[in-house]
């Protein structure tokens, strides 16, 4: 077993840490005693320096103190993500180790938590409601990012046992709000953003928040056909609006407003031969230049919160997402025994010209209050939410076809439109759940809650029904510090297997079936500037979907679909988030993990004993900043990834990397206009590495790749 130098380095940082909290523990015992029954109060305004966030609105369905959640939670600022530059949410889940990324295929992002694969129908949420995220997610209107980890079934009924990514989005502004903001990078990409907020009229009761992104971005990858432009590119727009209604001093109505307009060329990313080798040059896309995926999503909803007494609130909403995407694919595929690099033998491609029709209209209802009884304080929580779920589909398909690299490929002559028949799916999914967070003492917390779901089907296919109890104990031995264990259950429903070159097209799937346990610990040092936090996880897993690819193609088949088997993940990780010392700050996080299926069955038994593809045994991050004075700061970071494997069969491997990162940025005032110039080198020592997907959509990690940006606030 290898240990990087990056993920020691954590480690040891993280245990050097510990024994400061220890120290620092004894030297302020008196004090302790004095603020052991000092109720915890959460700042939620963050400074220009802060790194650390206290509390989560996703974990506990309520802005509550990760201190007092029996769960592990990381919640990644947007100070944190401006500072890296990053342009989408790949980019921001960096910053946690137990997150590791998938294919990014289609100009969507896979996720991985834990070593479990989200569901892009149940495995994000936007500000706690469920997000279909089958795109790549607009990060400029988000305010954090929280990776709640492990299942969390009981609040938000189907979703995946690696845990959930829940986006907050930016919210209205009472002091007037105006930024601008430009960045660029070496190969002429630009992005440009508005963020303004403020009070629309005198009495401060009416207040807006809107953000508005135009980015063209040019990537350095080349595309092998001899049509068109020769480098990858993409064009999006978004647009969102946030209003806040204050309709009296005791209820507040928020509506909410985005538009997505997102249109890219294709790069499935590249092929693998049997040594885990690149085909071809890292540059090299298999793609036609004329292949492109258009994305249109909008988001309509409203929240209103009414504050009923001083001890309860219902709070309650709805979303209607809609999001439509046309995709005309060249869908390229290496045929076996032929060497795609090789003008003379060539690689196949099939196009295709597909739309694609998802709606998501989400609601809920909660009610949450502080009720004292059989001598203890119950933090309670009652409610329901409904999920209903179309989506409809057209595909015209074309001729296979063999091609060479550097031969004209005409586009070809598709049209969705002319395809009479609609294939439709849908589904509504109910839960109820209830949540009692017990305080017994200054000591002792017990959390206990309990969810039924149901999921109807229309046409064909059964229903699902699920029952999912979570409970959760805090040992608080100090003011600072707490021990937590929980047990918790997962339901995910599956759909049918959908796919034209699957064995297995058309069967219907059962649900999924998880259940974890937990154990773990948090302290916050520097008073409170800093949070620790640690955990250990074993996470099992039944009725198991594994998509293969065959060895041997049937027919036009090339994968096969099945439910067989156990996947069981055990392991630990390690965090640390906030200030070290006046002048350095720093987020980072290391993950250890042993992932495996665990299978009997005659078609699947081969699987027994190996790895899940994109889950490496041992991964690690860090982000620092140092302030050298009140105008210029430097940042450094590092990313480590370990051995991972790129096929289910386990015998492609693809080797572990360690990317550095650099950071520099100065702001200044130029006539009470506060300014600020940020220059950022990713991948400083120009690494050659592999990121997620398999060896058939393998995405190729950047070079060194140098940004610059510029903002303005007025």
């Amino acid at each position: 077993m290898r240990i990087s130098p990056i993920a020691f380095a954590v480690v040891a940082g993280l245990v050097s840490a510990s024994l400061a909290a220890e120290e620092a523990q004894n030297d302020t015992e008196t004090s302790q005693d004095f603020v052991a029954n000092i109720e915890r109060i959460q700042v939620t305004g963050m400074n220009f320096n802060n790194y650390k966030v206290g509390s989560s609105s996703g974990a506990m369905r309520g802005d509550i103190d990760l201190m007092d959640t029996p769960q592990s939670v990381n919640v990644i600022p947007d100070f944190v993500t401006d500072e890296q530059l990053a342009t989408n949410l790949s980019e921001v889940l960096v910053n946690d180790s137990s997150v590791t990324g998938g294919s990014e295929k289609w100009n969507r992002q896979v996720f991985n938590i834990r070593g479990f694969e989200l569901d892009s129908g149940s495995g994000y949420l936007i500000n706690g409601q469920q997000q279909f995220s089958h795109y790549v997610q607009p990060i400029e209107t988000l305010q954090q990012v929280e990776v709640l980890k492990g299942p969390s079934s009981m609040l938000y009924g189907q979703s995946g046992p690696g845990g959930l990514i829940n986006m907050v989005n930016k919210k209205p502004t009472y002091e007037s709000l105006f930024d601008v903001a430009i960045d660029t990078d070496q190969e002429g990409s630009t992005r440009f953003q508005l963020d303004a907020g403020g009070a629309l009229n005198e009495a401060e009761s009416i207040r807006y928040r809107t953000v508005l992104v135009k980015q063209d971005t040019k990537y350095w990858r080349e595309y092998q056909d001899g049509n068109g432009d020769e480098n990858q590119e993409r064009d999006r727009f978004l647009g969102y609006l946030n209003l806040e209604f204050d309709l009296h001093e005791d209820v507040m109505l928020s509506v909410k407003y985005d538009y997505t307009d997102d249109k890219t060329g294709i790069d499935r990313g590249g092929w693998l031969d049997d040594n885990g080798d690149l085909v071809g040059d890292r540059e090299d896309i298999w793609d036609m230049s004329w292949a492109f995926t258009d994305n249109n999503i909008e988001n309509i909803g409203a929240d209103l919160t009414w504050y009923i007494s001083d001890d309860w609130k219902l709070t309650t909403g709805y979303n209607h997402q809609s999001f439509t995407r046309q995709r005309l694919d060249s869908s390229p595929t290496m045929v076996a025994g032929m060497d795609p690099t090789d003008p003379t033998q060539g690689y196949q491609i099939k196009a295709f010209d597909r739309f694609d029709d998802w709606q998501y209209k989400t609601g809920y209802m909660d009610f949450t209050g502080i009720v004292n009884a059989f001598g203890m304080e119950h933090q309670l929580l009652v409610g329901a939410n409904i999920l209903d779920y179309y989506y409809g589909t057209k595909r015209d398909t074309g001729d296979a076809q063999m091609v060479v690299p550097g031969q004209d490929v005409p586009k070809p002559d598709l049209d969705y439109h002319t395809v009479e028949n609609l294939s439709e799916s849908s589904y509504k999914h109910y839960g109820f759940y209830v949540q009692d967070l017990m305080t017994i003492n200054d000591e002792w917390q017990v959390l206990a809650g309990v969810r039924y779901d149901e999921q109807k089907k229309d046409g064909e296919g059964e229903n699902s029904y699920a029952v999912s109890p979570k409970f959760g104990v805090i040992y608080s031995p100090s003011a600072n510090g707490s021990i937590y264990a929980n047990y918790s259950k997962s339901f995910n429903p599956q759909s049918v297997v959908s796919s034209d070159n699957d064995v297995n097209d058309g069967m219907d799937l059962d649900p999924e079936y998880g259940e974890q346990y937990e154990i773990g610990t948090k302290w916050e040092l520097y008073d409170g500037g800093l949070l620790l936090t640690g955990a250990v996880f074993d996470t099992t897993v039944s009725n198991v979907t594994v998509r293969e690819q065959l060895e041997q193609p049937i027919g036009d088949n090339e994968y096969i679909t099945t439910q067989s088997g156990k996947q069981h993940h055990r392991g630990f990780e390690m965090g640390a988030q906030g200030q070290v010392s006046e002048r350095v700050f720093m987020t980072s996080s290391m993950m250890y993990l042993d992932a495996q299926y665990k299978t009997s069955a005659e078609d699947t038994e081969q699987l027994d004993g190996k790895t899940p593809v994109d889950a490496p045994e041992w991964s690690a991050n860090i982000w620092t900043r140092y302030e050298v004075n009140d105008d210029f700061a430097l940042n450094f970071g590092a990313i480590y990834v370990g051995e991972r494997f790129a096929n289910t069969q386990n015998t492609i491997v693809k080797d572990d990397y360690v990317r550095f990162d650099l950071g520099a940025a100065y702001t200044f005032a130029v006539k009470n206009t506060d300014m600020s110039v940020r220059f950022n080198i990713k991948n400083l020592f120009d690494t050659d590495y592999l990121a997620g997907g398999t060896n058939t959509d393998v995405m190729v990690g950047d070079g060194r790749h140098f940004s610059l940006a510029f903002e303005s606030k007025f």
